[in-house]
């Protein structure tokens, strides 16, 4: 099976044809106040309508209420809703159930012991992220590009379709695979110059190497 990818973060037209043009799989919306790569719902239709049949669309929220995914299911109608705060297992299966979406759930890492949960959170998503754990002091889940230890993922039988996010870029990416046997790699930070800006080329170059990594047998 193909390696999954996905550029998170979108946040402006060169970003989505990039991301399209060089083959990603899915492409992240980020609804998060405090983050350098949050949508606001022009631009949300904008760039949910130009990549619409191009790639998946995962529309990223933390701890939302249910008027806020209201507000942006509305506005950008995506094929899935990615939750990325402390939502329960409960409250992913009260999501998935009230909105009718597909759910990938973000579960941050930093030692085996953050995986305790991870059969509750396969019964009630529909696909996982493993996502490096934030700083103590961060405002926000992910798009840090921090790196957690890959190795522990790869001994362990995940009944879901999961990426690996956190610190990936297209040097690492292959190491990456190879370390965790990822079916799918998420990227934000990983391929912009400055927070929130991202790089065509760099995006491009993500792709190659994660798609390079796949077939060259990294992930066997």
């Amino acid at each position: 099976m193909a390696l999954m990818i996905k550029i998170c973060g979108i946040n402006s037209a060169e970003a989505a044809d990039a991301a399209a043009r060089a083959g990603a799989d899915f492409a992240g919306l980020v609804f998060h106040p405090k983050s350098p790569r949050h949508l606001m719902a022009d631009a949300a239709r904008a760039l949910s309508g130009r990549l619409r049949g191009r790639v998946q669309l995962v529309a990223l929220m933390a701890d939302p209420r249910d008027e806020d995914v209201l507000h942006v299911v509305s506005n950008a109608i995506p094929d899935f809703l990615q939750l990325h705060g402390s939502e329960s297992p409960a409250r992913v299966s009260e999501l998935r159930a009230k909105f009718g979406l597909p759910i990938i759930k973000a579960l941050p890492v930093a030692e085996a012991s953050d995986l305790a949960l991870l059969p509750a959170y396969e019964d009630a998503a529909d696909m996982l992220l493993f996502d490096a754990k934030a700083p103590g002091n961060a405002e926000r889940g992910g798009g840090h590009g921090v790196a957690f230890d890959w190795q522990l993922l790869r001994s362990r039988t995940i009944s879901r379709p999961w990426f690996l996010a956190g610190g990936l870029n297209a040097e690492n990416v292959a190491r990456a695979v190879a370390a965790s046997n990822a079916p799918g790699v998420d990227v934000s930070s990983g391929v912009e110059t400055a927070p929130g800006i991202k790089s065509a080329d760099m995006i491009q170059s993500f792709i190659t190497s994660a798609r390079n990594a796949h077939f060259s047998g990294a992930a066997a």
